[in-house]
């Protein structure tokens, strides 16, 4: 391998995980809004969590993030 083959795979490898840092915060915030839409719907956090995957206490810190 050269060393311009080297460098070309760094910054392939940049690009991916850029694109995946994105693609991860644009799930939180779409996950972050549902959350929002069954809390206001009136579904109990304890289910919220279950549905999601998550812990109670990962559902209160999601509701409690402000978008950015």
């Amino acid at each position: 391998m050269t060393e311009a083959q080297a460098l070309r795979g760094i910054h392939q490898a940049v690009r991916q995980r850029d694109r995946a840092a994105q693609a991860r915060r644009e799930a939180t915030a779409n996950l972050s809004k549902r959350l929002h839409d069954a809390q206001e719907a009136g579904v109990p956090i304890a289910r919220i969590a279950r549905e999601a995957g998550l812990s109670r206490q990962g559902v209160y810190d999601l509701l409690a993030a402000r978008p950015s």
